[in-house]
């Protein structure tokens, strides 16, 4: 008989993200296995809703049940203030970036139907976390984690991104769990090293579906942006210091400088603090900004650029680098968290070391300026996509291991 199964997630579609999606394909193939699978989530669409609330209704809609955040004047200082009490579980349920849904954690104390299995995603937000591991916990099944963990600058001991994924309120979620799925070898290496025990960590890795991201139009893309012949560099992320929006126009902004001539184009939302650095930013006239785009707009977009760059500090693996190679386009990488170790420098990508803009520049430029370069990459990107990221592969071993789980008591750590 199929499995019945709880979803624990941050948002989910028609919210716009990696883990997000990532859910939404799985709680898919599990369906389509002949599983029971309920979604329990906010009802924050926008990311800023997790946390300045929603107007939207609470509401359950088939198997997805949609939960309000809480919101009230001084919110932030409450919760930071409140969080401070050294008690990993309350810690969970009060750090200030979550979604705090009350009614979430009180139906995860009264749930009742049939169930073999929860997983939760995705850290920072650990209070959909913690109430999935309440639900797991109340009826003694495993409890699956999908951290998403963000291991930042390799080379920067005090890494912020590194430190607020690997808060110890966090590292106490990693060590309830029955299984910890990573995307990475570097982010294995990460979850052990912060108390994950070893043999629950599993390397997963991502896929892609090339029938979802290939075949755009690449001529009425370019002729909506106004190009022409010109190298068009594209850019598909939340637009932000992060994600290494503003990393990446200022490397171009080099480039620019000194004569070079090609086009940057960005695509998805833009965050406060890419908008605060594009105010002033010089050479706005060679950049194209789409603003968050729909499935066959990204065709369009992987189509009609000659190279991907995504220069982010905040990324776990990076699907959107599988995208880029679905459409035989090279990447260009910080070496940082997941896209450092998925792209190999001068194989089928390139690389700079984090932070590091002339480094950056001089990798832009060397995508720019060499099309046979551009090629080789994005020729063997291509082939890698066939051969090692293929969804149905992932997601089977998500699936291997709930059934496993089954068939054995859950564990429990301390």
């Amino acid at each position: 008989s199929g499995l019945h199964v709880a979803h624990f997630v941050q948002r989910y579609p028609p919210a716009v993200g990696g883990s997000e999606a990532y859910f939404a394909r799985l709680t898919d193939h599990l369906t389509a296995c002949g599983d029971a699978v309920t979604v329990v989530t906010s009802t924050a669409v926008g990311l800023a809703e997790m946390w300045e609330g929603s107007r939207r209704p609470a509401e359950i809609v088939g198997p997805v049940r949609r939960f309000a955040p809480l919101t009230f004047p001084g919110r932030r200082y409450v919760l930071k203030a409140a969080s401070l009490l050294p008690v990993r579980r309350w810690q969970c349920l009060t750090a200030p970036c979550n979604p705090v849904c009350p009614a979430m954690w009180r139906a995860a104390g009264r749930f009742d139907g049939p169930l073999d299995a929860v997983h939760a995603t995705a850290f920072p937000y650990s209070f959909p976390v913690a109430c999935g591991l309440r639900l797991a916990r109340r009826h003694g099944v495993p409890f699956f984690l999908t951290p998403f963990l963000h291991t930042g600058d390799p080379d920067d001991p005090n890494d912020r991104t590194r430190r607020q994924y690997t808060r110890p309120h966090l590292r106490w979620l990693l060590r309830q769990a029955d299984r910890v799925f990573v995307q990475t070898h570097l982010e294995r290496d990460t979850a052990v090293s912060i108390g994950a025990p070893p043999e629950r960590v599993v390397v997963q890795g991502l896929g892609v579906d090339p029938a979802e991201c290939t075949g755009g139009d690449r001529a009425a893309a370019r002729a909506a942006w106004g190009v022409d012949d010109e190298v068009v560099v594209g850019h598909l992320a939340n637009a932000s210091v992060e994600k290494g929006t503003v990393d990446l126009l200022s490397a171009a902004a080099r480039l620019w400088d000194a004569g070079k001539a090609f086009r940057v184009v960005l695509a998805g939302p833009e965050m406060p603090n890419f908008l605060a650095f594009w105010e002033r930013f010089p050479h706005r006239n060679r950049v194209r900004t789409l603003g968050p785009i729909t499935d066959a707009q990204k065709r369009d977009f992987f189509a009609g650029i000659d190279a991907f760059a995504l220069p982010s500090r905040s990324d776990s693996f990076g699907l959107v680098l599988l995208e880029a190679w679905a459409n035989a386009k090279p990447n260009l990488v910080y070496r940082a968290g997941g896209p450092a170790e998925l792209v190999r420098d001068g194989i089928d990508g390139l690389q700079a070391r984090c932070g590091a803009i002339a480094g950056l520049a001089d990798q832009l430029g060397r995508l720019v300026g060499d099309e046979r370069l551009r090629e080789w990459l994005g020729t063997v990107g291509r082939e890698r996509v066939g051969a090692e990221f293929r969804w149905a592969d992932k997601l089977a071993l998500v699936r291997h291991e709930m059934l496993a789980g089954r068939r054995k008591p859950a564990g429990r750590s301390g």
